[in-house]
């Protein structure tokens, strides 16, 4: 087995064509090819160089010293799926100029559809067969715990991005763009997102454990139309939350305050009665919550 596969070594110069070095490193008696254009300075026989060694694309023995990536042998890095193979895994570009590393069908979900398409990123390390092949390992939980850092409660209601690194029958687990470790239960979305997905999810709790709860479903006033959030916006910015009309007020009244024909208005008004945002009581539509905290005190 060729213990230098996806690590930096040092390795000597040996010989030479027009295009590449060949250098060897003394431990094992490999020969690989360095690009001359990738070598830092010009070598000569019995020249050191130090660089990442890899099997490229065309089953050579490589080192770079331009390209290294920080995906290697125990060391985890971001990389982006760039091909999908269904009888193989998932292609993933770690930086090198003509290699891109395999992470294996066995390692990914058993439902093809939530495998990573092009575009995703997964958290990997290198690893070698026993057939001197490379392939990507996904990090596990112990690595997530390792770089994340615990959430503040502040953080309740707030949007964030994040990655999907692992997929159960739990739920969704998520590391933020800022290195929080996210969870989404299956009643927080409509369809359950894809390993190495980006999603935009909204906090909606914290869990004892230092994990935010997420939720990918849109805020109650994200998901009702046009009229009932200006009905929102206007109910929010009155000193009492209040506004005098309700599904009872004279359509021209409705059009004269609103702009909107009265059965539209009955429409926005359902929308919000029904997402527990407002009431109506003794001629006015009164504000009761929303998801900003807001609470009406007297109801």
């Amino acid at each position: 087995m060729n213990t230098d596969l996806g690590k930096i070594v040092t390795a000597v110069m040996i010989d030479e064509n027009e295009t590449d070095y060949f250098v060897q490193p003394a431990r094992n008696g490999q020969t690989y090819r360095l690009p001359k254009d990738e070598a830092p300075q010009v070598l000569h026989i019995g020249g050191q160089v130090q660089g990442f060694v890899y099997e490229n694309d065309h089953h050579q023995l490589q080192m770079t010293c331009d390209h290294i990536p920080t995906v290697q042998i125990d060391h985890y890095d971001f990389g982006t799926v760039v091909n999908v193979r269904r009888d193989l895994g998932v292609f993933v570009d770690i930086g090198l100029p003509n290699k891109d590393v395999v992470v294996s069908l066995d390692d990914l979900p058993t439902l093809k559809h939530l495998w990573p398409q092009p575009g995703d990123r997964l958290l990997i390390a290198l690893t070698v067969d026993k057939h001197d092949r490379i392939w990507g390992k996904l990090a596990d939980e112990a690595i997530f715990q390792a770089i994340a850092r615990r959430p503040q409660a502040k953080m309740k209601n707030w949007n964030v991005k994040g990655t999907v690194y692992r997929l159960k029958m739990a739920g969704s687990y998520v590391l933020t763009d800022d290195y929080c470790l996210g969870f989404i239960h299956p009643s927080e979305r409509d369809q359950e997102p894809r390993l190495g997905s980006k999603v935009s999810a909204r906090v909606i709790g914290l869990s004892s454990h230092g994990v935010l709860n997420l939720s990918l479903k849109p805020r109650s006033y994200e998901a009702i139309g046009e009229d009932a959030q200006q009905i929102l916006m206007i109910l929010k910015h009155d000193p009492n939350h209040e506004l005098a009309l309700t599904d009872k007020s004279d359509p021209e009244t409705i059009k004269t305050i609103l702009g909107i024909s009265k059965g539209q208005f009955k429409r926005a008004i359902g929308h919000l009665m029904k997402a527990g945002l407002v009431r109506q009581t003794d001629g006015v539509t009164k504000l009761i919550s929303d998801d900003n905290g807001t609470q009406d005190l007297n109801k």
